[in-house]
Formats: C-alpha cells, structure tokens, sequence
C-alpha cells in the first residue's frame, strides 16, 4: 500500500523474494510496475482492501506510509485475518501523537528530551517562556514531516506557536509539543519486532533541510545514506537497551503491543543517546538505502513480523557497503511543487550501476514526468560514504530533467570525517 519512494524500494525488495509469487501495489507509480501489478484501491476505503486481499488469496499485506496505519487499516485487515506488516491503529499512535510518545517515554524512563504538552496558543506561549531559546515546537498530529520548528530565537518559536495553532497543519495543529532543545548529532535507527522479539535491522542519516550545507525550510528528507558511522556499535546497544527495547516493553504491558518498524529519530548527546520521536514505518528516502543493502528476504522478515515468529528465524543481514540515495525534487518543493516536467535518462543512470527509485511520478502519452514534490531517488552503494556519493551523483548527471532539483552536497558530515581519516 502507497505510491512513494519507500513503497518502490519495498516493492523493489519484495519482488525479488522466493516466496513472492504475485506482488500487488495499491496505488503504486510507474516505477513500481516495474515490480507489482498496480490496482486502484484507495487505503481509506478498507472494505474495498479487504475484498481484495479476499479475492486475490493475498498472503501478506504491506502498509508503507504513516496516514492508513494512523488510520487503522491494520486493525481492519487483522479482523478478516490478513496478515499485516505494521502496527494496530492504537499502536501507531508512537507517530501520530508527538504527545502520547513523550508521556509514554516518561512513565518509562526512557530517554527523552524535556517536554510540556500545550492545547492552546496560550498555553504554547507560557510553556516557551519557560524552556527559552533554543526551544522545539511541533504540531501534535501527522503533518508529513513538516510541522516540526527548530527555534532559535523566541520570536521564532512564537510564530511557531502560532502557526500551529492558526489551523495551518488541520487536525495534526489541534494540540503542540514544546521540547528542550538538544545539543549533538542526529540519526536514524531502525528495528523490526513482532510485539515480544525486536531485531536491528540499521542506521541512517538523512538531510532534512531543502539546501546544501543544511540551509532553508525542513523536507521530508532529500537525501540519505546508510549505515551511520556516527552511530557506533557501543551507541547503537545503548539505544535498544535504553529506548527501543523497553518502548516495545511499555508498548505491550500498556496493552497496545507494537507490531512492524519501528523508526527511532535519535540524538546523540554528551550524556548519552536520547529520544527525538518515533516513527511508526520506514523511513523516506531512509528505507531506499536500507533496502540496497539487505541481503536477505525482506517478505520472509515482514511475516515474521506480522505473525509473531520473528524469534524463529536469523537476523537480517546488511551489506557492510555504504548506500546513498539523492532526492531529485521538483522546482518549488518543498512549497509548492511544479508537476508535469518531462524526465529522461532513468535507465541511463541504472545502465550506470544505479538504482533509481520513482517517488513522485506519472506517464503522460507515454513519457515519464514529475507528479510530486521529491520526484525520483537516484541510489548507489559504494565502500565508503564518499564512494558511494560519487556514483549516486555520476548517476543524477545522466538524468534530464529540467524542472528538478537536487542538493549535490548528500553525505557530507561523514565524507569530511572520512577525509580527515
């Protein structure tokens, strides 16, 4: 289910699976027809899901965006029983309400920054007087990645504040969270568990910010690599033992046991690894590096996943390579994008060795243009962070496509690490 770069990397991965006889997409891209027969089914309408997962004898369902687990499409299709890669509606809400995560995060001692849930734009200004600048304020809801304001100044903040609170982000802006702000490097860690067994599955990091050198408004990413150095085995340990593997606990003994990926935004601090936000699916563009560099069945894990087996069989296994991926976006994103620009060159930049991954596409008479904000995820591997740039970006320059956009500056932290070596 979906029709974005993380679907046609799963989809991609899935396909190639000896169990995986017949692979559906619903709604899909031109991309991912590559890989799945692609069927008009909208995932708010779950009656229609069910019927035809019950026509089709559908052995596992795969749900890749936030807003239909938010929605409890899980929980529908677990009722026909369907089995489903994702978390239940209840579970879910670890992403859909910034607010449940934090309080679940501080009955658990789990580590977190601090907090102060707000229900009013009054109540969002008094709780900044509080915390100062830097301060953090997001929108409580799903707002596709961009209700999140890193403020510097209070005026910052309090604009924020307000804009949330103006109806801007809809039901996502009916409630805010204010967080301390903290101090260290960010990154992505990711575990798969089936609501009692949670497994690594890897790390990433990625480039919120529209411009090179982490300039302009927050994306929902436009580019990132995998795995994170920074993330070093030591801190990757501390982040299961101290986050994730006691959320998965908290989860279940709260009796909304979680089921699928679970995506932990880290910040790594002087006093240890903490909890940014969780997120309750694959990244976006993260799953894509992730995807290049897994070496076993990705529909033997997601069963696991979903029918509670995951003890029973070995931990997936990443190529040690770096992957990088470089999102091409359209002119305006992350505004409002400009659609209908004309794409060639896809398979020029695959003949290079590539992977490119359609995220917002279409076919218009024929030829592939742009139909969304990031457009294409161009992917390559490489033994370093640095080499794997270059053979993502050797790709990006064989690929036309006037009306796109790209930072050329992806992987940049850890390529100055590797330089200084």
């Amino acid at each position: 289910m979906g029709s974005g770069g993380r679907e046609h990397a799963l989809a991609w991965k899935l396909a190639q699976s000896p169990r995986c006889a017949k692979l559906f997409a619903a709604p899909g891209n031109p991309g991912i027809a590559s890989h799945a027969e692609l069927v008009a089914l909208d995932a708010t309408d779950h009656a229609a899901v069910i019927a035809f997962c019950a026509a089709q004898a559908i052995g596992l369902v795969v749900v890749g965006p936030e807003a239909p687990l938010v929605d409890g499409l899980t929980d529908s299709l677990r009722a026909e029983g369907v089995p489903v890669f994702g978390p239940s509606q209840a579970a879910a809400q670890l992403e859909g309400s910034k607010a449940f995560t934090k309080e679940l995060c501080a009955r658990h001692n789990i580590p977190t920054a601090g907090f102060e849930r707000v229900r009013s734009e009054g109540e969002g200004l008094a709780a900044l007087a509080k915390f100062g600048a830097p301060v953090v304020v997001k929108a409580d809801g799903l707002a596709a990645g961009k209700g999140v304001t890193v403020a510097m100044t209070l005026a910052e903040a309090e604009e924020a504040v307000r804009e949330i609170f103006s109806g801007k982000f809809g039901a996502a802006g009916a409630e805010a969270v204010i967080e301390e702000f903290l101090e260290g490097e960010e990154a992505s860690f990711f575990a798969l568990t089936d609501g009692q067994t949670v497994v690594p599955l890897g790390s990433a990091q990625d480039h919120k910010r529209v411009g090179d050198g982490d300039v302009g408004p927050n994306t929902g990413g436009m580019g990132a690599y995998s795995p994170a150095p920074v993330l070093t085995p030591l801190l990757t340990g501390e982040a299961l033992e101290r986050i994730v593997v006691p959320t998965v606990r908290a989860m279940a003994e709260e009796g909304t046991p979680y089921s699928g990926v679970l995506y932990a935004g880290l910040m790594l601090t002087k006093s240890g690894v903490q909890l940014i936000e969780y997120n309750a699916r694959f990244g976006d563009p993260e799953c894509q590096v992730l995807m290049l560099r897994l070496e076993d069945d990705l529909v033997e894990l997601l069963l696991a996943c979903a029918e509670g087996s995951l003890a029973t069989i070995p931990s997936p296994r990443l190529s040690p390579e770096t992957a990088l991926t470089v999102v091409m976006a359209a002119e305006g994103y992350p505004g409002t994008p400009k659609k209908g620009g004309a794409i060639a060159g896809v398979e020029a930049a695959e003949a290079s060795g590539a992977k490119v991954f359609h995220a917002g596409t279409a076919l218009a008479d024929g030829e592939l243009v742009a139909n969304g904000g990031r457009v294409l995820n161009v992917t390559a591997r490489g033994a370093t962070v640095t080499e794997a740039q270059q053979r993502a970006y050797a790709a990006v320059d064989l690929i036309q496509a006037p009306d796109l956009f790209c930072r050329r500056d992806i992987g940049w932290r850890e390529m100055a690490r590797e330089a200084e070596g």
